[in-house]
């Protein structure tokens, strides 16, 4: 029988245990009914963690300085270009795949309206993963023209959508060879691993998410600035949305990028935590380490002295209202085309006419307006009749192969050729290696310790033979912790400590796990004073908004969600030596992300725990892929470069001289209906590697 399903039976079992303690030992066990209610009291609203995070991000918030010359911000524009692309966007991504030359497959041409012609491309991002394009080009088109490259939002039919081809159709009509992409999780493109979070999985294996979304929009520029029919001085990119970011992020980045029309589609940092969660963004918007050092507004002001105009919604329904962005993105970079005299080549246009988010006949008009005028065109007015020129979804479909590769794909098929050196044998190697091996965790976890600088006791009990204390600790880089203390009133003090996690948060330390007594009710019995913490973002060191959204902000900003953790719990440690003066303290964790924190905290900083023991964790960092474990799941793991140098193994061995246990293992599903993988065992292992 099911003893899971049969809680009569799991009660009798549990009542055995208790009744086996009490002969055993001499000493009842600490029930876990009066446990429960101390754990599950709130500690702190929810709204208070929110404000932490949102000061704690505020101070990486980038103040856009006015250079004192044109040429000193030539200069400057130049450095952060090659900083971003170099050590931001293609961190990690083979040269091969970043420098090759664009490969576009003409798949034929389309019936057209009149006055232009109409085809569709295929071309490979990386090998493996294609995507499709349309092409449109006036019909009678004499010497060069300009090219314009078109970039799509979120929008379901991806490319094919009807304000998109409107678009370029009248671009095509005006003069203009417009290219128009289809974005990756989009149109032909929508599959359930292109979701724009598994970019998270990239990161994790070492290769930024935000390098597979630039190199789909910069082959599109490639291929532009290669065509013979196109006059590679008069480039432009225009996008609504996500392609609004695609916009601004290419044609800063990329100085073939003549003129930019970016739409309703970025804000800066400060915007973004001032209206979270309305404007947060995807991940590859706030992709790790980009906003370090600078931000979308510098962005804004590298496009200078090329004619740029910012168009936005004055009503939008989505984000980045027109009102909310404009003093941050043009206000402040107005001064910078001004070194260059060029003042009248940056403008800003809010939308009236269309209370959403839209590219629509306004915006169009301004649009298309502004190209003629940047690439010198004679003035066409194109709005007649091109709605009767727009196709259906089947009529444009490009053909995807089959076999193509999703992000997740990708991930995994990069994870499958990582392999690490073994863990040296002898005394002085194994020294060595930890060391170093350890600076390059704290690297890349950007592990940075802190302390307790402040804590508010909140609540006390003490009656049925338990004490307890609940805190809300303030650390000394300003986010928060919230825990609570306990012991049996007979336990002694400076009796031995067990620091307690759980991915549910503390509420969830109070409930049975396996085939065990519940984690703390079991410590508490065994004499033990415990502390059970709720780490920022767990629990009730949760913020009101999505966790997940501030993760990135913080990835994007330099940190790392899971070196704050980590430096949140070695902190406590410290602290709770202090205060209680333990003999030893140990570590005690349930669930994949308690696991990481604890083994990396304790690599951070050896010695401080005597044994970590974990439960419901994974055997590999490989299961985040093979399940796969979605990015809102458990943020803090997907960290940039982990799994390309360290796995759980390897943290493992880096806890010494502590003993690590890891217990009861989480299990892959059966491979099939889109899984894949192999199934994990459930067991009990310690963690065996050579002592020092």
């Amino acid at each position: 029988m099911d003893m899971e399903a049969n809680p009569v039976m799991k009660s009798c079992t549990l009542l055995l245990a208790a009744i086996f303690l009490v002969v055993a030992t001499g000493k009842a066990q600490a029930d876990p009914q009066i446990v429960q209610p101390i754990l599950t009291r709130q500690l702190q609203a929810p709204q208070v963690v929110t404000f932490q995070l949102q000061q704690f991000l505020q101070t990486k918030v980038q103040t856009l300085a006015v250079p004192p010359s044109a040429e000193s911000w030539t200069v400057e524009a130049q450095r952060i270009r090659q900083h971003l692309l170099n050590d931001v966007v293609f961190h990690g991504w083979p040269q091969e795949w970043v420098r090759s030359a664009p490969h576009f497959e003409d798949l034929g041409q389309v019936p057209s309206g009149k006055g232009y012609t109409l085809r569709k491309l295929r071309y490979e991002i990386v090998p493996g993963f294609y995507s499709t394009a349309l092409l449109y080009e006036p019909e009678n088109l004499n010497g060069r023209a300009p090219g314009v490259l078109n970039l799509m939002g979120h929008f379901a039919s991806g490319n094919k959508e009807e304000f998109e081809q409107k678009l370029c159709i009248k671009q095509a009509l005006d003069g203009m060879i417009a290219l128009n992409l289809e974005w990756i999780g989009m149109g032909e493109l929508d599959a359930p691993f292109n979701s724009h979070w598994f970019a998270s999985q990239l990161d994790l294996v070492g290769i930024n998410g935000v390098g597979l979304f630039y190199l789909a929009m910069r082959r599109g520029l490639d291929y532009l600035a290669a065509n013979p029919r196109v006059d590679p001085g008069r480039i432009g990119v225009t996008g609504l949305s996500g392609g609004g970011w695609q916009t601004i992020t290419l044609s800063s980045l990329d100085t073939r990028v003549s003129v930019a029309i970016p739409v309703a589609g970025y804000v800066n940092l400060q915007g973004r935590l001032e209206r979270v969660p309305t404007e947060p963004g995807d991940l590859e918007q706030n992709a790790s380490d980009f906003l370090l050092g600078q931000d979308y507004s510098t962005l804004t002001a590298i496009r200078a002295p090329r004619p740029t105009l910012l168009i936005y919604n004055a009503e939008d329904d989505c984000c980045f209202r027109a009102s909310m962005v404009k003093p941050y993105l043009f206000d402040p970079v107005v001064p910078f085309f001004k070194l260059y005299g060029k003042e009248s080549s940056f403008q800003f246009y809010a939308s009236t006419s269309i209370s959403a988010h839209n590219y629509a006949a306004e915006d169009q008009q301004q649009a298309l307006a502004f190209f003629i005028r940047q690439f010198h065109l004679p003035t066409h007015d194109a709005d007649a009749a091109v709605g009767d020129y727009v196709k259906t979804y089947d009529e444009l479909k490009g053909g995807i192969p089959e076999n193509n590769l999703t992000i997740l794909d990708l991930a995994r098929k990069v994870a499958s050729e990582t392999a690490w050196p073994p863990v040296p044998s002898g005394q002085e190697e194994l020294a060595a290696w930890s060391n170093s091996q350890r600076a390059g965790l704290r690297e890349i976890v950007r592990y940075h310790p802190v302390d307790v600088s402040h804590l508010q006791r909140l609540w006390n009990t003490h009656h049925d033979q338990v004490e307890s204390v609940s805190y809300r600790f303030e650390m000394s880089n300003g986010l928060g912790a919230t825990g609570t203390w306990l012991k049996e009133v007979q336990t002694g003090n400076a009796a031995p400590l067990t620091i307690v996690l759980n991915d549910q948060g503390k509420k969830g330390a109070a409930t049975e796990i396996w085939d065990h007594l519940p984690e703390v009710a079991n410590r508490l019995e065994r004499g033990e004073q415990v502390l059970v913490v709720d780490l920022v973002g767990v629990g009730d060191a949760a913020p009101d908004q999505p966790f997940p959204l501030f993760a990135e902000m913080l990835a994007a900003t330099g940190e790392r969600p899971l070196g704050l953790e980590a430096a949140q719990l070695g902190g406590l440690a410290r602290w709770a030596k202090r205060e209680w003066a333990p003999p030893h303290i140990r570590l005690e964790g349930t669930g994949i992300r308690s696991q990481v924190i604890s083994l990396v905290a304790s690599d951070a900083e050896p010695g401080l725990f005597s044994q970590i023991e974990l439960h419901s964790g994974m055997h590999s960092l490989s299961y985040l892929m093979q399940k796969p474990v979605q990015f809102d799941e458990a943020p803090d793991l997907f960290c940039l470069d982990l799994y390309k140098d360290f796995d759980i193994d390897r943290l493992a061995a880096l806890a010494q001289p502590a003993e690590v246990i890891q217990q009861s293992f989480v299990e892959l599903p059966a491979p099939g209906n889109g899984q894949t993988g192999h199934q994990l065992r459930s067991n009990t292992w310690k963690a065996e590697v050579p002592r020092p």
